[in-house]
């Protein structure tokens, strides 16, 4: 195993996983991408064990800080670590993160499972190369029917990967049920987006179900439903929202299987124009759940991500009636905890609203947030009461 010199090694001491180029001592162009490699500092002291990728700018993604041997057995104690942490959470629930990647010391790596179903991300070229050791002990640690690989996510295409997905074992002959609280989704790990739901709003969403006290519900960016269905539930009349003709059919999927078709409206639409016209309908609903996808992908568009976010709070602000409640979120890690809370406040103003802030939630306890790496907390959600 060839070796790493960093002349800055302040980031891994601290905790952090990430070594960037400009910290190694010499060109990482001498190394073979994807391969394992030992760092240690210019004393010569071991601080861990990672693989490199010369042509990103994060070099090199620490897998252990101890000196031991990255094969199935390794990989297996991290599963198994990963699950012990969660264990005490995710009592009851058939759906979880079972790895978050950095925050669970598998850097590049997400694994969701879904009933006997798991969907797995491979974001990075080390662990691209260590990809059939890795599904050897997915399949040895937690015996699923079927496995899924979802290596479609865009973030591959900077480790110089390539776009694809597939079954690896199993079949989806009947996709998986879940169900979180009363509630039943059919979930499509194949075709959904990213692993196939979105998960890490679970908390978030049996949060907010418990305040509703009926009336009328929009759920906007609805993808499967998922928080407008516990507001059905709790007998609230909901209309989802998407711009996606598939995320509507499995809304409506959903309703049925939850016995919820009489109080649920389907729309595909986009949000914007959508919210637009029941502003000048004079429409208002008790409560508006906002959950758009991330409108900023790198730092250079947070400023006009943040547009888009005010805008659409701006809206939801308009049609929330007095005493109702807006749930709404940003999953783009770009942007953080202060420049979320300005935007909403600047939503409030353009809408001539005064809203208090009842809560102020992040991702679920399966989504651990590491804390020497602010990087992997990324998902802003705040419960407002108008």
């Amino acid at each position: 195993m060839k070796k790493v010199m960093l002349h800055r090694a302040s980031r891994v001491l601290s905790g952090h996983p990430w070594i960037f180029s400009n910290e190694i001592a010499g060109s990482p162009k001498t190394f073979e991408p994807g391969a394992l490699v030992a760092v240690l500092d210019t004393k010569d002291i071991f601080l861990g064990i990672g693989y490199i990728n010369p042509n990103s700018l994060i070099a090199v993604r620490l897998l252990t800080r101890q000196n031991e041997t990255i094969d199935q057995a390794f990989f297996s104690r991290r599963i198994n670590d990963a699950l012990a942490r969660r264990k005490q959470f995710i009592a009851g629930r058939n759906a979880y993160r079972v790895v978050f990647s950095e925050s669970d010391f598998l850097p590049g790596l997400i694994v969701d499972r879904f009933g006997d179903t798991l969907s797995v991300q491979i974001l990075t070229l080390g662990m691209e190369c260590l990809r059939e050791t890795i599904l050897a002990a997915l399949d040895d640690v937690l015996k699923p029917a079927t496995i899924v690989l979802r290596n479609d996510s865009k973030a591959r295409t900077l480790e110089g990967l390539p776009l694809e997905k597939g079954i690896v074992k199993g079949s989806l002959d009947s996709l998986p049920r879940i169900t979180e609280g009363t509630v039943s989704f059919e979930i499509d790990p194949l075709a959904g987006q990213k692993t196939g739901f979105f998960l890490d709003q679970y908390e978030n969403r049996m949060a907010l179900a418990a305040l509703a006290q009926g009336g009328t519900a929009l759920d906007l960016f609805c993808y499967a439903g998922a928080w407008g269905m516990q507001l059905v539930q709790r007998g609230m009349q909901v209309t989802f929202v998407d711009d996606s003709e598939p995320a509507v059919r499995q809304v409506q999927r959903n309703a049925e299987l939850n016995n919820g078709t009489d109080r649920c409206a389907t729309v595909r639409d986009d949000v914007f124009l959508f919210l637009k016209r029941k502003i000048a309908a004079g429409a208002a609903y008790d409560v508006i759940v906002c959950d758009p996808p991330a409108f900023v992908k790198s730092k250079a568009k947070i400023k006009e991500a943040l547009r888009g976010y005010r805008d659409v709070n701006t809206m939801c602000m308009k049609l929330v009636r007095q005493g109702g409640l807006l749930a709404t979120s940003s999953c783009s890690h770009h942007i953080d905890r202060e420049s979320f809370l300005d935007m909403l406040r600047a939503s409030a103003r353009d809408a001539g609203r005064s809203p208090r802030m009842l809560e102020y939630r992040s991702q679920g306890k399966d989504h651990p947030v590491l804390l020497a790496a602010p990087e992997t907390e990324y998902l802003k959600c705040a419960f407002l009461q108008f």
